[in-house]
């Protein structure tokens, strides 16, 4: 397990910045997966005072605090039923209750985890996060970038009215998933994202140009890499992808008729 000399509840930003610039601190989100490590740190950085814990809504975008739980974001009724159900379908499987009431928002997605339901999520819908040094970057690029000791204030997902759909396939429901998709579409663009490949999830985007499901569903997959491990192979994870994309285009298609 993880072991601290030092924990301190930081009372500002700009002191858990400065505070986690050292090697030796690291930035306790919710913990979950942190305590699984076996190494020695000399000071926890708590953020949970700095009031990032909540969902702002406003005509334009969601605002979602850091320290937000998954349990939180799994309930909220506002993004729920703006983005048809998808914040729900996306945490629902992870792990259980009582692990979704204390793993983090933040956590999930500065982690840049492979196996990441909530960036898989996220990515496809008009996405950023918020760092306290390095201010509002597009959420595709925040993937891509190396860590650094910056700290994440929160994610923003901008209002533009894009249907968007989520699935993923599991071994077990609280297992990690075997691949992970999602898809959005505004005005006959598409973007597509695919996860738990197992590599951390990326983004596609595609014009539906009088192709049909099947044809944008095949020309998706295909778009990223694959890799094989204990929850499947490559080729495996490709078919799923495949199927699960073509499945909620069709669905797109049914609701718009």
């Amino acid at each position: 397990m993880i072991r601290f000399k030092n924990y301190v509840k930081a009372s500002s930003l700009e002191e858990a910045y400065t505070l986690n610039q050292k090697k030796s601190s690291v930035i306790g989100g919710g913990m979950m997966w942190l305590k699984m490590q076996n190494r020695v740190k000399v000071t926890l950085i708590d953020l949970s005072g700095l009031g990032l814990d909540t969902i702002e809504e406003t005509e334009e975008e969601f605002r979602i605090g850091a320290m937000c739980t998954l349990r939180e974001l799994e309930t909220h009724k506002g993004l729920n039923t703006y983005f048809q159900g998808v914040m729900k379908e996306c945490t629902r499987f992870i792990v259980g209750t009582q692990f979704r009431n204390g793993a983090t928002v933040g956590g999930s997605v500065f982690g840049r985890f492979g196996f990441s339901d909530i960036t898989t999520c996220l990515l496809p819908l008009d996405s950023y996060v918020e760092l306290y040094q390095g201010g509002i970057v597009p959420l595709k690029d925040f993937c891509t970038m190396k860590f650094d000791r910056d700290i994440l204030v929160r994610i923003i997902i901008k209002k533009d009215g894009r249907k968007v759909s989520y699935a993923s396939q599991r071994m077990a429901k609280t297992d990690f998933p075997q691949i992970a998709c999602c898809i959005s579409e505004k005005d006959g663009n598409i973007a597509v994202s695919v996860g738990a490949r197992p590599n951390l999830a990326e983004v596609v985007y595609l014009e539906k140009a009088g192709k049909s499901a099947e044809e944008l569903a095949a020309e998706a997959a295909d778009s990223f890499r694959y890799g094989s491990n204990m929850r499947g192979s490559a080729e495996y994870r490709n078919h799923l992808a495949k199927v699960y994309i073509r499945r909620m285009l069709e669905q797109f298609e049914m609701e718009g008729k």
